[in-house]
């Protein structure tokens, strides 16, 4: 089976083949095309790959190219983890976003807007491409804004495009970890937009546990969540928010600590990264080392202004693993092989959420099996989030409107309508301080 991986030369790519080299069941993923428009970087993360699978007989077979197509054809599965305008670009997605008094972060808020408006424009050439060289393939997308590129795919690929996040499964395991169940046993009741959603329960043998953690204070304040968002307010809630709706909770405080921080979270990844793939130039450099030592590091800091805000400390050691290549993993065997299992995905509502028409992409648990992922019928939500889910889904409509038309005054109105942006004026000044450092967003007119 081909796999071909868009983002190739992407610092996360090792997550994904390792998590490959663990597969040895018939009908795995025998062949790996990286495909990255960086050529120094794809060598820098194939002999990484060199080096994990050193040990590994018969791991799959590894090829790179700058060649879209030639990476398609032929593909089973295309995963994409491409990041249009790099490091440098998130960076200034926060910066420009900063300097106006508002959020940065790269998915929620300005700077996911950002994002998406020089991305989607990417991820819609790439499903056209998908459809017309290898039309049998399934694609995974973890590029971000995920939901909101899964949703732009979809217009092309129908339901063949589905897309993941570790975010919601990182959440259901710390969960059940501190409810003193086995994760993999848990139906976890999680619903809402990618980077935006809540569990609202989590049944073990057909019990819900989530009562007893929201009234054990003790409990419910001794994992990331509770410390990042506070015990009362989670039991004001009722529900375990995912972690980026802090930025949302405690906008305030989040903006000021990434005022105050030395370096935004994409000027320290982009200085941390440059320093890798300069090392991995050396050819005496032990690259699986320097990769893990990277990797440790970039984990550690993860949200940390988030967590210094709300004096969370340090993040807990078994967070530090990641998550999503698992999650991909165990969708493509899903559905390869159709192994009927659970997962948390972002894909077309279908009706689940009776507030969203049945185009809209979100994120709720789906039953997979070799037809693909369908999503699970869920309770409706609280009107406090559906609000928000209602008000950030329309934003990514006009992002969608804004990409396909090549409109500015559509771009601004999807700035001015985001929940985290709180001016008219601000949105104009936005998509100017966006326009003029982004080369890729030279087509809003």
């Amino acid at each position: 089976m081909k796999l071909t991986i868009l983002g190739g030369g992407g610092f996360r790519v090792p997550l994904v083949y390792g998590a490959l080299l663990t597969d040895r069941a018939e009908g795995r993923v025998t062949e790996v095309v990286l495909h990255d428009l960086d050529d120094s970087r794809l060598y820098a993360v194939a002999r990484v790959l060199d080096e994990q699978a050193a040990a590994v007989p018969d791991a799959p077979r590894v090829t790179a190219t700058t060649d879209l197509d030639e990476a398609l054809r032929g593909a089973d599965f295309i995963f994409s983890a491409i990041r249009v305008g790099g490091l440098e670009g998130r960076a200034n997605d926060e910066r420009v976003a900063l300097d106006e008094g508002v959020l940065g972060q790269e998915t929620v808020g300005a700077g996911g807007i950002a994002y998406g408006l020089r991305t989607v424009p990417v991820a819609v050439d790439i499903a056209r491409r998908v459809a017309r060289l290898a039309p049998d393939a399934w694609v995974i997308n973890f590029t971000n804004p995920a939901g909101l590129v899964t949703e732009a795919m979809s217009r092309h690929l129908g339901d063949r495009v589905i897309g993941i996040c570790d975010s919601p499964v990182g959440l259901g395991r710390r969960i059940a970890r501190v409810l003193g169940a086995d994760p993999r046993e848990a139906w976890i009741d999680y619903v809402g937009l990618n980077h935006l959603g809540w569990v609202r329960g989590l049944r073990v043998a057909g019990r819900d546990e989530l009562p007893r953690l929201l009234t054990d204070p003790d409990l419910l304040g001794s994992f990331e969540e509770g410390k990042l968002f506070g015990v009362d307010w989670l039991r004001s809630l009722g529900a375990i928010p995912n972690e980026y709706l802090h930025y949302y909770y405690f906008n305030r405080e989040a903006v000021r600590s990434y005022q105050q921080a030395e370096k935004t979270r994409g000027a320290f990844l982009a200085d941390q990264q440059a320093r890798f793939y300069e090392e991995m130039k050396r050819p005496d450099a032990a690259a699986l080392t320097a990769w893990d030592r990277t990797r440790a590091e970039r984990e550690a800091t993860y949200m940390s202004e988030n967590r210094e805000t709300a004096g969370a400390g340090e993040r807990d050691a078994d967070d530090l693993s990641g998550g999503y290549e698992k999650v991909a993993l165990a969708l493509m065997r899903a559905i390869a092989r159709d192994e009927r299992t659970t997962l948390i995905l972002n894909v077309r509502n279908q009706g689940t959420l009776s507030v969203l028409d049945g185009d809209a992409v979100i994120e709720v648990p789906c039953l997979v099996d070799a037809n693909g992922a369908h999503p699970v019928a869920v309770a409706p939500l609280p009107d406090h989030a559906t609000g928000l889910v209602c008000s950030v889904k329309a934003v990514e409509r006009e992002v969608l409107a804004a990409a396909e038309a090549g409109s500015r005054t559509t771009a601004v109105k999807a700035f001015a309508l985001h929940p985290l942006v709180d001016s008219v004026n601000v949105a104009r000044k936005l998509v100017d301080g966006y326009t003029s450092v982004h080369p890729g967003l030279a087509y809003l007119k």
